[in-house]
């Protein structure tokens, strides 16, 4: 079970790193629009910053948002070139087109996370392009009726039978239920916002419970 920050705010990524359980970090065009305005490649060194810091060399994807294939390529190549982290990941979208995008990087070596993924199919056509990661949109699958843990675990088995070396993320996460429900469907990788992973830590009964310890010591300690 690998767990991921899906998250471009520094402050988030860097309470994720402190605590150790993160395995990786997603952003996405919407994520920085959300934050304070910047230059593009000084804020993901930001973060390719904290991540060294940290030690651990973990995986960060990046995605593109030029929409013509040769524009994608040569942004890619670009986003490599000003921040050269070895670690980087180049999200592409899945598409007819985008395909050509995901098969030409994979050939140069450089690794490719296809996002915005809703079915079996799509996941299969991406990793056979070369798509180091496979990332399935769970709570926008079940927004349109569909099942996210049927397509996961459908995925899960072809790529096992393959003996295929991409990896499945799960993402558009809402809830900490929702983690929970993609691991054990099959994905390797579940990325989350930070609220959602913060949950993950919390339970009414631990609290009380908490509460009744430090009570018990106080009265033995009077």
């Amino acid at each position: 079970m690998k767990l991921f920050l899906d998250s471009a705010n520094l402050q988030d990524i860097e309470n994720g790193l402190v605590r150790g359980h993160l395995s990786g970090i997603t952003t996405n065009p919407s994520l920085l629009s959300k934050e304070p305005k910047a230059n593009f490649y000084e804020h993901l060194k930001k973060i390719v910053a904290l991540i060294e810091a940290d030690g651990r060399s973990l995986p960060l994807s990046v995605e593109v948002f030029a929409t013509r294939p040769d524009e994608m390529i040569a942004q890619a190549q670009d986003i490599l070139e000003k921040i050269p982290y070895t670690q980087l990941n180049i999200k592409v979208p899945i598409g007819w087109d985008e395909l050509k995008v995901i098969y030409a990087l994979s050939k140069r070596g450089i690794k490719v996370n296809c996002t915005c993924i809703f079915t079996e199919e799509q996941c299969v056509l991406a990793a056979e392009a070369g798509a180091r990661y496979v990332s399935i949109f769970h709570c926008r699958l079940k927004d349109m009726g569909g099942d996210p843990v049927k397509v996961i675990a459908g995925t899960r088995q072809i790529l096992d039978q393959a003996g295929h070396e991409a990896e499945i993320i799960v993402g558009s996460i809402r809830m900490q239920t929702d983690i929970l429900e993609a691991h054990l469907a099959g994905g390797h990788i579940v990325t989350a916002g930070a609220k959602v992973i913060e949950q993950m830590a919390s339970h009414p009964g631990t609290d009380k419970s908490v509460q009744g310890f430090l009570k018990d010591f106080q009265g033995w300690m009077s």
